[in-house]
């Protein structure tokens, strides 16, 4: 499908049927595979044939669905994982071990935050944390001998920040580490990160990828662009005989397209299991089907609201990169060309206890910890999904704690006017 364009992939990629076989996606609902022969099954266990024996590892369902999202990003090789955390944990620790050192966007999701912050450095692996709004200077300062991986946001969850994918890209390189970027909230339709010089790019496919709330999820895409052998020594995991695994050097066996989604899929899935169900894969599937036609909808409607919050009164702040005002529009307008998804946060005057008031007030927009669906959602992070974080490190992250997170869906946006309108009347 590379030669078509990107909303012919969204239907058609990842999968092409044969003569009589299955139109859509077929779901393959078994944990084993048979084969005639040990030796047939030896050649899979030795990586020298390509094929399945156990769905905790891979499932031909989620190959598919992986491959086209590969397809949308341009990247050379994808996995699916069970969630987007098991995502961005398996490709930091994919490259990651006890000593390593990450520098990482402060304004990330706070589940991403708290897996660098504590999870892993229960690990021993290290983490500095910068703002997205550093200079070079500042981002080469947060860089040590031991540092083996750039992380962001592409669109920080939920202070909507805009990560400057090139000026980071540039700094990890000039420091022989890849980046990797969360696109969770663009998407492939509105930003694809490869082209601005990402080497990873992750997603939590239960958001706007599903776009229905109906299956948890996640993806890991590899530019295929990174040298790992450039680099041997900062990541013997890839450049050096893998003991567990006969031997194999990935970077050599399987080249800079192949290596890392290989060595997570043998490995890492290997031993933690985080695989995505394949009715999970084929239920994404669908929404991907529709992804071309929905974001532009979401876009359109989080433009709309965000342009009515910005004149009321009661509210004291509103942040959306489409907004001329937000100090994020130009970065948006060069990575995305509009405001980059449908989610609006707002601060409204009175805090925390305003804001909590205000979500009860509300008819069309659910409270749930949910974002990126058809069907609008909030939540104020400061009492959900950032509760781990302290005031400190909420206000770091940018998000105050009478911040309210609004994903808007699918609905009419004079409908969802209205609605905030009323509750905050």
């Amino acid at each position: 499908m590379s030669d078509f364009r990107l909303n012919t992939k969204c239907v058609q990629g990842g999968y092409t049927p044969g003569n009589g076989e299955p139109r859509q996606i077929p779901i393959v609902q078994s944990t084993t595979f048979k084969y005639d022969t040990s030796e047939d099954m030896g050649k899979l266990f030795d990586l020298e044939a390509s094929g399945y024996f156990y769905t905790r590892l891979q499932n031909p369902t989620n190959d598919y669905v992986a491959a086209k999202i590969a397809e949308l990003e341009g990247g050379t090789a994808a996995m699916l994982t069970s969630s987007g955390q098991a995502a961005n944990f398996f490709a930091l620790f994919n490259i990651c071990e006890a000593g390593s050192h990450i520098v990482a966007s402060s304004s990330i999701y706070g589940g991403t935050f708290n897996l660098i912050a504590v999870t892993m450095a229960k690990m021993g692996i290290d983490v500095t944390f910068v703002s997205p709004d550093s200079t070079e200077e500042e981002l080469n300062a947060a860089f040590r001998e031991n540092t083996r991986a750039m992380f962001g946001e592409t669109i920080a969850n939920p202070a909507l920040t805009v990560l400057d994918i090139e000026l980071f890209a540039k700094v990890a390189h000039a420091h022989g580490v890849p980046l990797i970027v969360d696109n969770t909230f663009p998407t492939p339709v509105g930003c694809r990160p490869i082209e601005w010089g990402a080497d990873i790019v992750t997603h939590s496919t239960t958001k706007y990828m599903d776009g229905h709330g109906a299956a948890v999820g996640g993806a890991i895409v590899d530019s295929g662009k990174f040298d790992w052998m450039a680099h041997k020594d900062k990541f013997p995991g890839l450049t050096t005989p893998d003991e567990s695994y006969h031997g194999i050097t990935y970077a050599e066996k399987f080249g800079k397209e192949g290596a890392f989604i290989t060595k997570a899929t043998a490995q890492l899935m290997r031993d933690f299991g985080s695989i995505q169900s394949p009715q999970h894969a084929f239920i994404l599937n669908l929404g991907l089907e529709s992804l071309h036609v929905r974001m532009p909808r979401h876009v359109e409607n989080g433009q709309a609201v965000a342009e009515f919050l910005e004149k009321h009164p009661k509210v004291k702040k509103v942040s959306f990169p489409g907004l001329a005002s937000d100090p994020y529009h130009d970065r948006a307008m060069k990575y995305f060309g509009h405001g980059g998804c449908g989610v609006v946060s707002f601060e409204l005057e009175g805090g925390r206890e305003a804001a909590q008031d205000f979500m009860k007030k509300l008819k069309l927009a659910a409270i749930e910890t949910h974002v990126a669906d058809a069907r609008t959602c909030c939540l104020n992070p400061a009492t959900s999904t950032h509760r781990q974080m302290t005031d400190e490190q909420l206000m770091q992250a940018g998000i105050p704690a009478g911040l309210v997170r609004m994903s808007c869906g699918l609905e009419d946006k004079q409908d969802l006017i209205d609605d905030l309108a009323q509750a905050l009347q």
